[in-house]
């Protein structure tokens, strides 16, 4: 059996199944799904219940460049960015010899993560939504070297992917924009990915805990024990400089009691997804509360703006078999 353990940390599988050697048998009301299908596509058979297809060839599948089509539409959230959140259903075949590479379902993963290893999957997977089921080839030159070779693909081989998209997050938050009162609050602005710029007033700040909903989302409410997907930015009120951010660290984050401060926590109970949400934490409130935490706060008040982009589907922690 060959071994992919690179395939297994990139994609960030719960579960791998490699099988053996023999052959097997920004506003998303926008978002125009568009595909590029190629005649090879139709050599691939699909099966599999909803959330993790099964596949095979019934004859060798070459592309000199990446092509795909949905074998199933779905609805709801789009994939527009590759800092998003998603959960899919893999399954990789050699084109050539129709072996089974892979077979899992995947983590929640960002799409970026994904492209590590297809750099070309963010192109198959543009605007789809959760439901969506897409075949895809690609020529090994798509596909990152280190795969190519632990998959034992040839030069001249082709991947046969079949992705089944289940779940899909926020790239930012999405809610109505509401009024925001009150004298003494940090001003936020947007880039046009949803990053947030936080500016500090030049004053002395609040005393107590500030809450205030920049957007308000119309998704599940997030409760004490939610595990919320959250990207956050978060900056000393004292200089105004950024301490932590998800957005330039790349990744969103899920929420855990133990990481975060008493005032972060209060700031997402009660919201909902697709919210914004800006928090004023005294310094009272703003230690970490767990032992846990890798990276403390500095001292004194801190402004976070927060997004919430959904819920974790991920109960347990991520396993490989080979």
């Amino acid at each position: 059996m060959r071994q992919i353990p690179a395939a297994v940390a990139v994609l960030g599988l719960t579960a791998l199944a490699l099988v053996g050697c023999a052959p097997s048998g920004p506003s998303d009301s926008g978002c125009e799904r568009v595909t590029a299908p190629a005649s090879s596509l139709d050599l691939v058979d699909v099966t599999g219940a909803e959330g993790l297809p099964t596949a095979s060839t019934t004859d060798p599948v070459y592309v000199s460049k990446t092509a795909y089509t949905d074998l199933a539409t779905g609805k709801g959230t789009p994939i527009t960015s590759g800092m998003q959140d998603l959960q899919i259903g893999i399954t990789v075949l050699n084109g050539q010899t129709g072996q089974t590479l892979v077979s899992a379902p995947t983590k929640l993963v960002a799409l970026n993560v994904l492209e590590q290893s297809f750099p070309t999957i963010g192109k198959a997977l543009d605007c789809a939504r959760p439901g969506a089921r897409i075949v895809a080839a690609m020529p090994a030159k798509d596909i990152n070297p280190t795969f190519v070779q632990q998959a034992g693909l040839s030069e001249s081989a082709s991947a046969v992917l079949v992705i089944d998209v289940n779940t899909v997050l926020l790239p930012a938050a999405n809610g109505v924009p509401q009024y925001v009162d009150g004298a003494n609050v940090p001003t936020v602005v947007l880039a046009p990915d949803g990053t947030p710029g936080i500016i500090v007033p030049d004053a002395a700040p609040p005393k107590g805990l500030v809450i205030k909903t920049l957007k308000k989302g119309d998704g599940e409410k997030i409760t004490a024990d939610s595990r919320a997907r959250l990207q956050y930015t978060g900056v000393a009120w004292n200089t105004g400089e950024v301490f932590d951010s998800t957005w330039q660290n790349g990744e969103a984050v899920t929420f855990a009691k133990d990481q975060f401060s008493e005032g972060f926590a209060r700031a997402i109970e009660g919201q909902t997804v697709g919210s914004q949400v800006l928090v004023v934490v005294p310094s009272d409130m703003a230690k970490v509360q767990g032992q846990s935490a890798q990276n403390e706060p500095p001292t004194g008040t801190l402004v976070y703006v927060i997004d919430i982009l959904g819920i974790d589907p991920t109960t347990d922690s991520p396993t490989a078999t080979q």
